[in-house]
């Protein structure tokens, strides 16, 4: 924070300057602090300018969760400035880099749960039909995966409890005997950290079909208001909070994030196995907070990572895998 004085007549303004960096652009937040002031008195609105800044600025870096509260116009600013960031374009794939795209995201998305499989040993699997010496769940999930992308590829629904079981049961119908079948009465789950501690609890069982309908009724209400990004980041951390299945909902709702930015002609996105701990850090801040920023900017930084890597690809004769912004 720094002091900024401007002139006014023969008077002298003082304002409180807070800088900060937002999408490679510098943003200035000020608080007046009065005029001709002596420096004792300047030095004390100084200080207490500087707590309230602070306050200002937490709030500025936060995005509060759009389904319990209606999103400020400062708030939409900042999701459009943070979406112009990925240059994401409306594109269509085809079939190669649908091919090339799938093997990604499955090895990731597995990876993520704690899957053994190598990205090589992914294109094996699917391009090969050549089975490594691995648990065959792990073999079966990312046959699975790469069956449900076809199927999100080819589906009509943005969001609804027919495709959310659809999708389960297409991913875990060889692995898990509750395939496509939401928690009964009585089975809950934690999520524990690695050292055993609860870090969220799924809803009870018995609010799952009502809290995925009341998810759903609220998309269909904003599909058309908010942002692509914003409401694929809302589906996605709200149906990991509710948490429906014994088992597989973390690839369930990668998927259905994906679902939504197809819906709106968005290219799909693979949250990196590398970025693992940074997709938990955004799902406990929308879980803790109701802070959605930083799952946005997440998926924004994934897309532009993908952009890069394509156009590192290009340069070097092999072709465009998949074309995500740039010009």
């Amino acid at each position: 924070m720094f002091l900024e004085v401007r002139k006014a007549g023969k008077s002298k303004k003082f304002y409180a300057v807070y800088s900060l960096r937002e999408g490679g652009k510098v943003v200035k937040l000020r608080r007046y602090l009065g005029k001709d002031l002596s420096a004792t008195e300047l030095a004390k609105r100084k200080k207490q300018a500087a707590s309230f800044m602070k306050e200002q600025v937490k709030n500025y870096k936060e995005i509060r969760d759009p389904l319990t509260t209606q999103l400020s116009g400062t708030e939409i600013k900042q999701l459009l400035d943070i979406e112009a960031r990925a240059d994401v374009r409306i594109i269509h794939l085809d079939e190669r880099q649908w091919f090339r795209f799938s093997q990604v995201f499955s090895y990731n998305t597995n990876a993520i749960e704690g899957s053994t499989l190598t990205l090589r040993d992914v294109r094996n699997i699917i391009e090969r039909h050549k089975m490594p010496d691995k648990s065959e769940a792990d073999i079966e999930e990312a046959k699975g995966v790469v069956e449900a992308i076809e199927y999100i590829r080819r589906a009509k629904n943005h969001v609804s409890v027919a495709l959310i079981k659809g999708v389960h049961r297409i991913v875990f119908k060889k692995t898990k005997p509750f395939a496509g079948q939401f928690r009964s009465k009585g089975i809950e789950v934690a999520i524990k950290d690695k050292e055993g501690n609860i870090v969220h609890l799924g809803a009870p069982s018995a609010k799952i079909r009502t809290l995925l309908t009341e998810l759903t009724r609220w998309y269909n209400e904003h599909k058309h208001k908010y942002p692509p990004i914003l409401l694929a980041a809302v589906v996605h951390n709200q149906f990991e909070n509710i948490h429906p299945f014994q088992d597989g909902n973390g690839r369930v709702g990668r998927l259905l994030l994906n679902n939504i930015l197809l819906r709106h002609r968005l290219p799909p996105v693979n949250i990196s196995f590398s970025k693992r701990q940074a997709y938990y850090e955004s799902l406990r801040a929308y879980q803790n907070t109701g802070n959605i920023r930083p799952t946005v900017e997440l998926i924004v930084n994934e897309y532009r990572r993908y952009a890069r890597q394509a156009g590192d690809h290009k340069k070097r004769g092999r072709g465009h895998p998949m074309r995500i912004g740039g010009k």
